[in-house]
């Protein structure tokens, strides 16, 4: 008879018979019930039985690719068409708000200034909130008059918790609700990663709540997922504010708002700048540095430097730049530091770098010298901790020596 599982006939053979009518017709029955299962197991052949399983899943697995770059490249063009949308009317009214990605209306503003910030740093950004940053009233009515937004830029610490099931669920190969020894074992972990999660999402929303100064980013968060930041901070700014410079800025630098508006205004009239501290630093091939570059072999020989970039303390770029990130980010690829990356897309590109110096004073007495000299500074930290050393403690210090004091900022000159 055949055998199933394994797809092959075996004829048994029959001891013989007194007479041979019985043997015939015997044999005759046993052909005939072979062919016919033969048949049948040609024409009803199970996928689970022959193999045909990892084929199947091959197939899912190219149309879930197949898929995933079909949207990819319609987000690109959706993207695209809202950026052609954006310059046919760059000539036009400034009145009218361009919809965002949303489907609400983008608002104008002249410049969105977005503080980089982490979890841990409420008294970094408390010493900006009572120092350089306008707070409440005052917050709001820069943003009516001046157009000058200033946002805490921040994303997540984890990613969300039923994502998080889900894939630990595909992962152990079970049911996500079902309570089995595999399942019990999760939780342990995945709740106390949730209540983490949920108590800095709180913290965060509750500071929000009273300071009304937070834009959440969907990333999550790690010293090193700074470039990859910079592009969801771009995009995000972007959809949210049609604007015509966009700053990033680290929260534990010291800022003159007048002096930022006033210089950024002079470069109004230019529709790709990008504007900075422009340096160009060494490539770090050994391991064991801080700024060590894995790719250092693309920068040629041992020893060379990056190309020349704004240092990633504070910089601004024009809407156009901005809105190419937004459109390109998928493709833009991320070096190891934040400043590199967002010089290296801008590479080939018809780009005027502008360096400028005052955006990196040092903290006084430098950037007071300089301010006494009618040379007020836009930006003052210290090299040495790529920041202000113990800013929390400093700002204030910093702020009172070389700030350029309240009204500066409300100047009709811009």
């Amino acid at each position: 008879m055949k055998n199933r599982n394994s797809g092959k006939v075996s004829v048994k053979l029959w001891a013989p018979l007194e007479s041979n009518g019985p043997v015939i017709s015997t044999r005759r029955h046993d052909q005939e019930e072979l062919q016919i299962i033969s048949e049948d197991c040609k024409t009803e052949k199970k996928p689970g039985l022959d193999g045909n399983v990892m084929e199947e899943v091959f197939k899912t697995q190219k149309a879930i690719q197949a898929l995933d770059k079909s949207i990819s490249v319609l987000e690109m063009e959706l993207a695209a068409a809202r950026s052609s949308q954006e310059m046919g009317r760059s000539n036009g009214s400034d009145a009218i708000s361009t919809p965002s990605h949303e489907g609400l209306p983008r608002k104008k503003a002249f410049v969105v200034i977005g503080i980089n910030t982490a979890f841990s740093s409420r008294k970094r950004r408390d010493s900006v909130r009572r120092t350089w940053m306008p707070q409440g009233e005052k917050l709001l009515q820069l943003e009516q008059e001046k157009g000058i937004i200033i946002r805490f830029m921040i994303g997540h610490r984890f990613p969300p918790l039923t994502a998080m099931l889900r894939y630990w669920g595909m992962y152990q190969g079970m049911t996500v609700g079902t309570y089995d020894k595999h399942e019990r074992s999760y939780p342990k972990i995945c709740w106390g990663s949730a209540t983490l999660n949920s108590i800095l999402d709180r913290a965060i929303d509750s500071e929000d709540d009273q300071h009304k100064d937070f834009l959440r980013l969907e990333h999550i968060e790690g010293y090193h997922e700074l470039p990859a930041k910079t592009k969801i901070f771009f995009s995000t700014a972007v959809a949210k504010w049609d604007a015509d410079f966009y700053v990033k800025v680290d929260d534990d630098v010291h800022v003159n708002l007048g002096m930022l508006a006033a210089t950024l205004a002079r470069h109004r009239s230019k529709s790709r700048v990008y504007i900075g501290c422009m340096k160009s630093g060494p490539v770090l091939s050994q391991k064991t540095v801080k700024y060590h570059e894995p790719e250092y072999w693309k920068f040629g020989e041992v020893g060379n430097k990056y190309f020349r970039h704004a240092t990633g303390q504070i910089y601004a770029i024009s809407k156009d730049l901005a809105t190419y990130i937004s459109i390109n980010q998928p493709i833009l690829h991320k070096y190891a530091n934040e400043d590199v990356s967002l010089g290296s897309w801008f590479i080939g590109l018809d780009v005027e770098h502008i360096d400028e110096r005052s955006m990196c004073c040092g903290t006084p007495p430098d950037c007071e010298w300089k301010a006494q000299a009618g040379n007020v500074c836009i930006a003052s930290f210290d090299w040495s901790c790529s920041g202000i050393c113990k800013s929390v403690e400093k700002m204030k210090f910093v702020h009172e020596r070389c700030g350029e004091g309240e009204a500066a900022v409300w100047s009709p000159l811009f």
